[in-house]
């Protein structure tokens, strides 16, 4: 494993990091009814819970 490769897998997590955020933003700036109709909330709320889990097994 050389430091370039390093550098590109950071680079990758960055970007694909950013996008998700960028496309949480614009889904929440969207009408919480619009929201629920394409089931934005149960996608946040399965994605927050798997990270709650995921950290939680890290720890233990």
């Amino acid at each position: 494993m050389s430091v370039l490769s390093s550098i590109g897998r950071f680079a990758n997590r960055y970007v694909a990091a950013r996008a998700r955020h960028r496309s949480e933003r614009i889904l929440l700036s969207l009408p919480a009814e619009l929201r629920k109709d394409i089931g934005f909330p149960e996608i946040f709320e399965t994605r927050e819970s798997r990270r709650a889990a995921t950290f939680s097994a890290k720890v233990i």
